[in-house]
């Protein structure tokens, strides 16, 4: 899957990924490869993205919005803090 975590301005994460954990705003959720076609709202709090089975890296988020279409992730925050 490929991953892009955006704010105005800013590109904090581009590449390739395993799994993305997000805080939705109906429940936590995770997206692994081949995931149906979604778009959600996201709440405040911190997603985990795993790269490789050695690599986590954490993202403190203000909110926002992510969208799954065919193994490409876009995830729109207003701000990103690595965590």
């Amino acid at each position: 899957m490929f991953l892009e975590v955006l704010s105005p301005g800013k590109t904090y994460f581009s590449g390739d990924i395993k799994l993305i954990k997000v805080p939705g705003s109906g429940g936590s959720f995770e997206v692994m490869n081949n995931h149906a076609p979604i778009v959600s709202t996201l709440e405040q709090g911190i997603i985990k993205v795993e790269v490789d089975e050695n690599t986590i890296k954490s993202f403190n988020i203000s909110g926002g919005v992510i969208q799954v279409v065919a193994n490409k992730i876009t995830l729109l925050a207003e701000t990103v803090a690595e965590a």
